[in-house]
C-alpha cells in the first residue's frame, strides 16, 4: 500500500460524501452570489467524481511527478464513458424516441388499464428488458425521456411517485440487461473470460431478472394506481413527422454503436457520422442531449480514474468472502462503487467456483439501483430526470429508500427462486 493509494482511497471517500452534499453547495450558491458559478458546479452530481479525479491527478503529479500521473491516466480504459456518451445522444434523438414511443403505445393499448397506468407499466417493464438488446445505457435514456415527458413533467405529480419511479427504473435497468452477455456493464466485464454465452445468461440470470422487472413494475403501478389513473394518455409531442427512412438510419446508427461497443474508433466514428446526418437534416431533430451526455461521460471517467486506486482494498475484501456471502457483499459494495468495477476486480481472482462467479455478478446487478454511482447508466437517468424534482436535485437518501423495495424483489428472484 503506497501513499498514493491511501490518498486515492481518501479522495474516493470524499467524493462519496460529496454526492450526498450537493444541496449544501446549491445553498452556498444562493448565499454567496459572487461565486455562484463554482458553487453551482460543485452542486452538480455528475461533476463530483470528475472533480475529485482531477484532485487525485494533481496530487500524483506533486508526489510522483508528471510522468507517473500521465502514465496512470494512459493505463485507464475510458471506453465505457465514451460509449455511454455516444449511445445516450443517439438513443435520445427524435427518431429513436419516435420508434420507442410507438412500440410502448402499441403494447400499452393492449392493457385494459385506466389513464397512464398502462404506459407506466410498459415503460418500467418492457424498456428495461429491451436493454438486453440495445444495452442498458440506451434503455435508460429511452425510458427516462419517455417518463419525463409523460409522468415527471405533468403538473401535480407527487414527489413520492417520482422517487418511487426512479428507484424502480434504476433497479430494473440494472437487472434488465442480464438476458444477454453484452448489454449490462458488470456482465460485460466478465462474460468473455468466464465464457458466459446468451444461453448461460438466460438460464442463470435472465428469467429471474425478467420476473423481478415485471413484478417491480406491476407493484409500482398498483401502489400508485389512483394517481396514474388520473393522468390522461398523451399523444406524441408535436414537430415534423419523422420519415421511415430517417428512423431506419437512426436505428442503424444505434445498432452500429452497440455492435462496436468495444472499439472506440469504430463507434465514435459512427457517432460523428450521426452528428453530420443530424446537422444535415435539422428538421427531423429535437435538441440533442449533448450536455447531459457529456456530464454523464465526465462522471464515469472520474469514476474510472478514482476507482483504479481502490483495487488494493476491494480485491482482498472479495477474496475473503465465500459464495454464500459474496452475493450480499457485492450488493452492498455496489452502492459505493460502480458494479462493473466490482465484477472486473472479481475476474482478476483466479480459481473462483462457478457458484461464486454467479453470486458475485448477481449481487452486483441487484444493488445497481441503490445509488447514482452503483451502475453506469444511472447518471444518464439522473441527468435527464433531476430537473423535475424539488430544487432540481435528487436526494440520495430518497433514491436509496425508493430503490430498497425493488431491490428486495430482486434479492428474492436471484437468491430464493
Amino acid at each position: 500500500m503506497t501513499t498514493v493509494q491511501w490518498v486515492g482511497a481518501g479522495l474516493f471517500a470524499l467524493a462519496l460524501v460529496h454526492t450526498f452534499s450537493t444541496k449544501f453547495f446549491e445553498h452556498m450558491a444562493h448565499r454567496r452570489p459572487d461565486h455562484a458559478g463554482i458553487w453551482h458546479l460543485l452542486g452538480e452530481v455528475e461533476v463530483v467524481f470528475g472533480f475529485w479525479a482531477m484532485v487525485l491527478i494533481v496530487a500524483m503529479m506533486v508526489m510522483q511527478g508528471r510522468t507517473a500521473a500521465t502514465d496512470y491516466l494512459d493505463s485507464r480504459n475510458f471506453t465505457e464513458p465514451m460509449f455511454v456518451f455516444a449511445i445516450m445522444v443517439i438513443a435520445g434523438s427524435r427518431a429513436v424516441l419516435h420508434l420507442a414511443r410507438r412500440i410502448v403505445d402499441v403494447l400499452a393499448r393492449a392493457l385494459p388499464l385506466a389513464g397512464g397506468m398502462s404506459f407506466y407499466l410498459i415503460a418500467l417493464a418492457v424498456v428495461p428488458l429491451l436493454g438486453s438488446l440495445i444495452t442498458e445505457p440506451a434503455a435508460m435514456t429511452l425510458a427516462a425521456l419517455m417518463l419525463r415527458e409523460r409522468i415527471f413533467s405533468v403538473a401535480g405529480v407527487s414527489q413520492r411517485l417520482k422517487y418511487a419511479t426512479l428507484g424502480v427504473l434504476f433497479v430494473n435497468i440494472s437487472i434488465g440487461g442480464t438476458l444477454t452477455p453484452f448489454a449490462a456493464p458488470p456482465v460485460l466485464m466478465v462474460a468473455a473470460k468466464w465464457q458466459w454465452d446468451t444461453m448461460f445468461m438466460l438460464t442463470h440470470f435472465g428469467w429471474r431478472a425478467a420476473l423481478a422487472v415485471v413484478v417491480n413494475a406491476a407493484l409500482a403501478t398498483m401502489i400508485f394506481r389512483r394517481e396514474l389513473a388520473g393522468l390522461a394518455p398523451r399523444g406524441e409531442a408535436g414537430g415534423t413527422e419523422v420519415p421511415r427512412w430517417v428512423v431506419l438510419l437512426h436505428v442503424l446508427f444505434l445498432g452500429g454503436v452497440v455492435a462496436f461497443a468495444h472499439h472506440p474508433p469504430m463507434f465514435m466514428g459512427l457517432f460523428l457520422f450521426f452528428m453530420g446526418f443530424a446537422t444535415a437534416y435539422p428538421k427531423f431533430q429535437d435538441r440533442l442531449i449533448l450536455r447531459e451526455g457529456l456530464l454523464v461521460a465526465f462522471f464515469l471517467a472520474g469514476l474510472v480514474v478514482l476507482g483504479g486506486q481502490q483495487q488494493w482494498w476491494l480485491e482482498p475484501l472479495l477474496r475473503g468472502m465465500d459464495a454464500d456471502t459474496v452475493y450480499f457483499g457485492a450488493a452492498a459494495l455496489t452502492a459505493i462503487t460502480d458494479n462493473a468495477a466490482l465484477t472486473y476486480l472479481g475476474s482478476l481472482v483466479e480459481g473462483l467456483s462457478d457458484e461464486f462467479k454467479v453470486a458475485l455478478v448477481a449481487g452486483a446487478v441487484t444493488g445497481g439501483g441503490l445509488t447514482v454511482i452503483a451502475n453506469a447508466p444511472n447518471p444518464a437517468g439522473f441527468a435527464i430526470l433531476r430537473g423535475h424534482f424539488e430544487d432540481e436535485a435528487i436526494n440520495p437518501l430518497g433514491l436509496l429508500a425508493a430503490a430498497l423495495p425493488p431491490t428486495l424483489v430482486a434479492i428474492v428472484a436471484f437468491r430464493l427462486l
